[in-house]
């Protein structure tokens, strides 16, 4: 119970110097973390605490029994699947990141006669010019002298 009351007088303390600080206007450093959301965080670690404070001296608890918790295991387990999935998202995005880094996106400038051939097949093969070029850069063999060849294939959709 007394661990409770520490963490209550501290969450209290940290509520009052976030929401000086924000009044104020000052600088924040834990984690560079946006003003409003850290006091509003604060306001909620302290109301929690205060809960498991009441919760404990109504139920007569030496200790804080989590299990017996209702409510807030209900809180942590929504808190553990908003937790999971923002790392899920997170992965995702830096996966997408990770396959964009080896994506190659380029502005071409062709003389007028390679630019009319690439034009004429991609009319024929019913494409834009730059989806025939990019089937052509999905075929390009390197040789072992480096020399760059396309072997012969048909434009497609």
């Amino acid at each position: 119970m007394a661990a409770v009351a520490e963490k209550v007088a501290e969450a209290a303390a940290r509520e009052r110097e976030t929401a000086e600080q924000l009044g104020r206007g000052g600088s924040f450093s834990e984690i560079q973390m946006d003003p409003e959301r850290l006091a509003a965080i604060w306001v909620a670690k302290h109301a929690e605490w205060r809960r498991v404070r009441d919760l404990m001296a109504q139920a007569g608890w030496d200790a804080y029994e989590p299990e017996r918790d209702t409510e807030g295991s209900t809180w942590a387990r929504e808190r553990e699947e908003r937790r999971d999935g923002a790392l899920a998202a997170r992965a995702a995005f830096e996966a997408r990141r990770r396959e964009e880094a080896d994506e190659l996106r380029a502005e071409l400038w062709l003389s007028a006669a390679p630019s009319r051939l690439i034009r004429a097949v991609a009319d024929r093969a019913g494409l834009m010019p730059a989806q025939v070029l990019a089937q052509l850069a999905e075929r390009v063999v390197v040789g072992d002298d480096g020399t760059v060849s396309v072997p012969p294939f048909t434009p497609s959709r």
